[in-house]
């Protein structure tokens, strides 16, 4: 985004513009960085610099040579608010932001996307799990939570920087769905394929917003029969990521418009519920059940798996599909990240206001 603004003045705010923005709270900001996504909407628009733009960002991150190097030696790397450890055949990757009941900010975000490429790329495991540590918030101490979506305080405070969503969905979250590409070729091409290793989700608590996001990128859904997913998009007044592309596949499109529109809460343990979560089991049970599926998914090799979940994925969700969708996302998400219906919905919804950052 800088690189633009150097090239072309006034194309895209400049990092002096962002970095004097970012110390104003959400409603005090110019919203100078909605030129960021009406500049990424027409690069993702372009099939040509749109596709380079999702294959580069499913390149490893720099960071995560590092991760392996020390997963190698050590079976498990502590990235703070990431962790992953080896566990047989597969590796355990743990999200903790325990203050904030394992919500994504920007804090969070270079740790998970290292932790998921070291996850994918790591040569010793067949398949990835993917859960939510303990949290300290009073209500919870003591458990586990898959997460609560995006850090709504941090939101309201001004925290969350624009190009956060697009780094988000383009990044880590894209990785789940299609792997860590490979430099010399783009993911699911004839020529060269990703790497990458089926994900199993375990749902503790909740997954709330972008937590319920991700579900919807992984290839089993293991959750307590105690939990429950919700898209309180409209609450929040923003768009919920990829959701509104990739829900309707699981559940239609009423019970989507219900979830992202109306704040439908989807029990886990439920008809409608069940239809995005394979398996549920007791909450003192997880930690078994969880063992027993990696068992199941793994005693016959990873081959087919992997060549199994690309084949369905190329079917339903084509890369210039996902490209052409967060092209119309990065307009849309930067008029309402900035609109005053944000910081309405947060201080009415969340009492944004009143909470401890």
């Amino acid at each position: 985004m800088f690189a633009a603004a150097d090239a072309m003045p006034g194309l895209t705010p400049t990092a002096a513009q962002v970095a004097a923005e970012a110390e104003l709270p959400q409603r005090d900001k110019d919203g100078v960085e909605i030129d960021q996504g009406i500049f990424l909407a027409h690069v993702l628009a372009s099939e040509k610099a749109g596709r380079h733009l999702c294959h580069a960002m499913l390149l490893p991150q720099p960071a995560s040579a590092e991760a392996l190097t020390k997963l190698e030696t050590d079976g498990a790397v502590d990235l703070g608010s990431a962790h992953i450890q080896r566990r047989g055949k597969a590796i355990i990757l743990t999200a903790s932001n325990p203050r904030f009941l394992n919500a994504e900010d920007n804090a969070t975000i270079d740790a998970m996307e290292t932790a998921v490429d070291a996850a994918i790329l790591d040569p010793a495991t067949d398949v990835a799990v993917l859960r939510g540590g303990v949290v300290e918030h009073p209500k919870y101490r003591g458990r586990r939570l898959f997460g609560a979506g995006i850090n709504l305080t941090h939101l309201y405070r001004g925290q969350i920087p624009f190009v956060w969503f697009l780094k988000r969905d383009l990044g880590f979250v894209h990785k789940f769905f299609r792997g860590v590409a490979r430099p010399e070729a783009l993911p699911d091409d004839v020529h060269g394929t990703a790497i990458e290793k089926p994900w199993i989700a375990t749902v503790d608590g909740f997954a709330i917003g972008g937590h319920c996001q991700i579900l919807l990128t992984m290839d089993y859904v293991l959750a307590a029969s105690d939990a429950f997913m919700t898209l309180p998009a409209r609450k929040e007044g923003i768009i919920p990521g990829a959701a509104n592309l990739r829900m309707p596949r699981f559940t239609g499109d009423r019970i989507t418009r219900q979830a992202i529109q109306y704040e439908r809460k989807l029990i886990c343990d439920s008809p409608e519920g069940r239809l995005i979560c394979d398996e549920i089991a007791a909450p003192d049970e997880m930690d078994s059940a969880l063992q027993r599926i990696i068992d199941g998914l793994t005693n016959s090799g990873a081959v087919s798996a992997t060549s199994n979940r690309r084949a369905i994925r190329i079917g339903e969700e084509p890369l210039d599909a996902f490209r052409q969708y967060f092209s119309a996302y990065a307009r849309d998400q930067a008029y309402c990240h900035f609109s005053p219906a944000l910081i309405a919905n947060l201080e009415r919804g969340w009492n944004a206001h009143n909470r401890k950052i």
